[in-house]
C-alpha cells in the first residue's frame, strides 16, 4: 500500500523554462543524428545559462550534424531573440564502453521509481495532471491565446494538503509594461479556473515575486 504525505508540492514548467530548453536542444540532436541514421547512439546533454550555452556528450553515427546550428534554432524558435556563446564539445564514445554495446545493449544504466494512481484516467496524481495542464494552458495562452505580454519562461506548481488543493502557482515572464495586477486577474480568469475550477478557499499566487521579464538563459542557469 502506498502512503502519499500529508502536504506535497508538483511543479510543471513551460518550454521557455531553462531547463526544458536544455532538454529540447538535447532532444533536437538526437532527432537530427536519427534522421538521418536511425542506428545513432547519442548521449549528449546541454547546460545553459546567462547567454552561454554548452551542448557535450558521445554520440556514435554516420549522421553529419551542425549541432550549434540545431541549439540555435531550438532557442530562436521558443521565442529567445537573443545571441547566445556556444561551446560545443560531442565526441565519438569511447571504445570501451562501446565494446559492450555494439551488439545491441544499452549504451547507459538507469532506475526509474514511480506508480500509477486511480485518481484521474491518465493514471496519474490529479494534482500531476492538473499542474501540466496548467503549463500547457500557459503555454497556449502564449502562442494562441492572444496574449502578447506573455514570453516563453515559466512555472506552475500545485500544493496538496490532506487530499485537497492548498494553493496554486504561475510564475510567467511578462512584457515589461504589464502590471502584475493584470497578470494575475487575466491568468486567473484564463487559465487557473478553467483548470482548478472553483478556487475559492485556494491560495493563489501569480509572479509572487513581483517581476518575471528577463527569462530563459538570460536570468538563470
Amino acid at each position: 500500500m502506498i502512503f502519499a504525505p500529508k502536504t506535497y508540492t508538483v511543479e510543471s514548467v513551460t518550454c521557455g523554462h531553462p531547463d526544458k530548453v536544455c532538454d529540447q536542444i538535447s532532444d533536437a540532436i538526437l532527432d537530427a543524428c536519427l534522421a538521418q541514421d536511425p542506428r545513432s547512439r547519442v548521449a549528449v546533454e546541454s547546460f545553459g545559462g546567462h547567454g552561454f550555452l554548452v551542448v557535450g556528450g558521445e554520440v556514435t553515427s554516420n549522421a553529419k550534424v551542425d549541432y550549434e546550428a540545431v541549439a540555435r534554432k531550438v532557442y530562436k524558435d521558443i521565442g529567445y531573440p537573443q545571441e547566445l556563446k556556444i561551446l560545443v564539445n560531442i565526441v565519438q564514445q569511447s571504445p570501451d564502453i562501446a565494446q559492450g554495446v555494439d551488439t545491441g545493449g544499452a549504451g547507459d544504466q538507469g532506475i526509474m521509481y514511480g506508480f500509477a494512481s486511480n485518481e484521474t484516467p491518465e493514471l496519474l496524481p490529479d494534482a500531476i495532471v492538473k499542474v501540466h495542464a496548467l503549463a500547457k494552458g500557459l503555454e497556449d495562452l502564449r502562442t494562441n491565446g492572444g496574449i502578447p505580454w506573455l514570453k516563453p519562461d515559466g512555472k506552475t506548481q500545485i500544493t496538496v494538503e490532506n487530499g485537497k488543493i492548498k494553493t496554486v502557482l504561475v510564475s510567467t515572464q511578462h512584457d515589461e509594461k504589464i502590471s502584475q495586477e493584470e497578470i494575475k486577474k487575466t491568468l486567473s480568469e484564463k487559465l487557473i479556473k478553467p483548470i482548478i475550477g472553483d478556487i475559492s478557499g485556494i491560495e493563489i499566487l501569480v509572479n509572487p515575486t513581483g517581476r518575471f521579464v528577463q527569462g530563459g538563459f538570460e536570468a538563470d542557469t
